[in-house]
């Protein structure tokens, strides 16, 4: 693991932050849906802070990567849980960090095999830049900017506290 440049921010701090963009454009027709892993845990964590009275919808993403050829069936796939009719929602999509847009493409496509929403938003809590596809955040709490061979993850501990780290792929 290498230590960053910079201090790595809060994380729990920024989901408050996150909370707390979102809340005035809150409809009583919008709902979460997280992506697996660091944008499901997210996703509760502001369904929690927002009081919001439906549980955050679950998605995973591993048969609508385009990289799925390449990399195959990655080892901890997860059902995607979507508690709620998207047809004629609002919705936002949660993530952990946006970066080349792929996740969320991949992410849309399968949001819409459950219906069609009335508008999708994107949250994150990182947006690293460099995107090979269009796609920006509707709420952001951290730009920044990392080497390619760099990856920011974030973690969970036992007790459910979110935190980053950051390690080098050479």
């Amino acid at each position: 693991m290498t230590i960053p440049p910079f201090p790595l921010p809060d994380a729990e701090a920024q989901c408050r932050a996150l909370a707390d963009l979102i809340r005035p454009r809150l409809t009583p027709d919008t709902a979460l849906v997280g992506i697996y892993s660091g944008g499901a845990w997210i996703a509760e964590r502001l369904s929690q802070l927002l009081q919001l009275p439906e549980e955050a919808g679950l998605i995973d993403i591993s048969f609508y990567r385009d990289d799925f050829a390449e990399k195959g069936l990655h080892p901890q796939v997860r059902p995607t849980q979507i508690p709620f009719d998207v047809n004629g929602r609002r919705l936002i999509l949660v993530d952990d960090v946006l970066y080349t847009g792929r996740t969320t493409r991949a992410a849309l496509n399968e949001l819409f095999d459950y219906g069609r929403p009335a508008a999708v938003e994107l949250a994150v809590l990182a947006d690293r830049g460099e995107r090979e596809l269009p796609v920006a955040p509707t709420y952001c709490v951290w730009n920044l900017e990392l080497p390619r061979q760099t990856c920011l993850t974030l973690g969970r501990d036992e007790t459910g506290l979110l935190s980053w780290r950051v390690e080098d792929h050479a």
